[in-house]
């Protein structure tokens, strides 16, 4: 009986203590302010929308969430301090395609070619630290030889949009640094 109440009083101590310290970790490390923010128009008139006709497709939030904290983190580390960049989806169209003509089995099944290449339409704004417009447009990002470029992780989804939001963002915003730096 004694061990039992010893036992229960531990796993009470542990929990009592796990409770008072995330708070206090958590509140150690600030949180980085986002420098992008993201938004996207009417998902169901994206391409990967209106194509897919719902097969095999996960939920919009899903993808285009993904997409967005992506560009957000990467953002951050581009644009120097001070700098914000809005940024608006306006289409998108996944790496891949499904082939209803496979039959039933493969409806979720999405068929990645090199035919079938990575599109995002998007406009942004990049603004100073005062809220004058530095720059601003609109891009169409394409990735027509996606599949024969190797890419670091071969497990995400979305690795062939991804690459592509980098290369926009290091292309359009990262500055050349001065000789000697």
């Amino acid at each position: 009986m004694k061990m039992h109440s010893f036992a229960t009083r531990s796993a009470f101590a542990l929990i009592a203590c796990a409770a008072f310290a995330s708070p206090v970790l958590a509140a150690e490390k600030p949180a980085t302010p986002l420098r992008a923010i993201v938004t996207w128009t009417d998902p169901s008139q994206f391409d990967e929308v209106r194509d897919s006709h719902g097969r095999g497709m996960i939920k919009n939030e899903v993808w285009l969430g993904d997409l967005k904290k992506h560009l957000e983190r990467r953002a951050t580390r581009v644009l120097p301090e001070g700098q914000q960049l809005e940024v608006t989806f306006t289409d998108i169209k996944l790496a891949g395609q499904f082939e209803p003509w496979r039959g039933p089995q493969f409806d979720d099944v999405r068929i990645v070619k090199d035919i079938y290449p990575p599109r995002i339409d998007l406009r942004f704004t990049l603004k100073s630290a005062d809220g004058s417009v530095l720059d601003e447009g609109e891009r169409t990002l394409r990735d027509l030889g996606f599949l024969t470029r190797s890419i670091a992780n071969t497990s995400d989804t979305l690795r062939y949009e991804k690459r592509m939001l980098d290369e926009w963002l290091n292309r359009d915003f990262v500055r050349a640094k001065p000789a000697g730096t």
